[in-house]
């Protein structure tokens, strides 16, 4: 049997990745520049280079930068605009602070502020009134959810580079780690555990190949998951906001030694450390409708599947096993499910996934 990967799609880490380390090269060069800032007070931390987050130490803080985009997801949503008449830009706009603050919190910053980047090819996008009240709303609720304020954005009309009917939703933040004992270094140990922290569906990865799937669908958007609910609808399920899930860990004492954000490249981004280690996973989060659906119908075997989107996991957090049921107690209390996933050894540097028989190098992964 053929199965789809996500290459085939057009998305090839591959060919974006060494660009991406071309980028922190280049980058690195330019740090120097900061130092002359009030007689040397800032400079970089230059192990962030490579993490989701970059750092400026100041005499008491760090500040976390980030920019990140939505990617396709809003695509699916103007596909379910036309078919039903609700426009889902509330989740969308959810969708996109997620991506934003979800990097962030991985050093340990809170966000601060979330600017918003609306790029469109017509400025007659904006007159659907409907659409864009609910992009509004549903940006001010997110930065609400991110404990964080709303701090400005950019709207601008490319015509000839963005399509006239479609938008590029993107933004960045800037948080603070203060005091600096609550940076995420990355000091991660031998048989420290992997909790796991669950996502709500697909998020906001892996929407290329999904609307690839649905143009095999004769239903297309409006196929039925096994739950009755529509293809469509389920892909649409905002992506969860994790920042009140590490803030509440480290007021609690909770000794985080890393922290993931499972996004592109999957299960493999468990392995973003540069240390060699080997991320055992024992237990999976429950599988949901949407995956069984992709994997169905794409169709597409669990090696690409695992490799490339979050599979049920959204964050995960690596302490020690004393304080792993601190992290489960706190994602209760903010209705979020969690499970120790794992353990970390010793080794070289791989993901292995023992209930699907799965093992992923450590050049599988070529971010930094």
């Amino acid at each position: 049997m053929i199965t789809m990967t996500y290459a085939d799609t057009g998305v090839i880490y591959g060919a974006m990745d060494p660009f991406k380390k071309a980028c922190q090269l280049a980058a690195r060069e330019t740090a120097r520049n900061i130092a002359r800032l009030n007689g040397g007070e800032f400079r970089e931390l230059e192990a962030s280079r490579g993490e989701s987050a970059y750092l400026i130490e100041t005499l008491d803080s760090y500040l976390a930068h980030v920019e990140e985009g939505l990617g396709t997801k809003n695509l699916v949503a103007d596909a379910m605009y036309a078919l039903t008449g609700i426009s889902h830009y509330d989740r969308i706009a959810q969708d996109t602070v997620a991506m934003i603050v979800n990097d962030l919190i991985t050093v340990g910053a809170h966000p601060l502020s979330v600017a918003m980047h609306l790029a469109v090819g017509s400025s007659d996008w904006f007159k659907d009134e409907k659409r864009s009240d609910d992009l509004i709303l549903g940006w001010k609720r997110a930065c609400t959810m991110a404990r964080c304020a709303w701090g400005g954005g950019e709207t601008p009309t490319l015509k000839g580079v963005v399509t006239p009917e479609a938008v590029v939703l993107s933004g960045s933040a800037i948080g603070i780690v203060k005091p600096k004992a609550r940076l995420i270094t990355g000091t991660i140990t031998h048989g420290d555990a992997i909790v796991i922290i669950e996502s709500s569906g697909i998020h906001a990865n892996g929407l290329t190949l999904a609307r690839t799937i649905a143009d095999t669908l004769p239903q297309g958007y409006r196929t039925e998951l096994s739950d009755g609910r529509s293809y469509g609808e389920t892909l649409l399920d905002p992506t969860l906001i994790y920042v009140g899930l590490v803030e509440d860990c480290l007021d609690r004492g909770v000794d985080i030694h890393y922290a993931v954000n499972i996004t592109g490249h999957g299960w493999r981004k468990l392995m973003r450390a540069t240390q060699p280690f080997a991320y055992i996973i024992e237990r999976l989060p429950k599988q949901l409708p949407i995956f069984d659906f992709l994997q169905e119908h794409g169709p597409v075997d669990d090696r690409e599947a695992f490799g490339n989107l979050n599979m049920g996991a959204g964050f995960a957090l690596y302490v020690e096993k004393g304080d792993a049921e601190t992290v489960l107690d706190v994602a209760r209390k903010l209705h979020l499910g969690a499970l120790v996933a794992g353990h970390i050894e010793n080794g070289e540097k791989k993901v292995v996934i023992e209930p699907k028989n799965l093992e992923y190098s450590g050049e599988t992964l070529a971010v930094r």
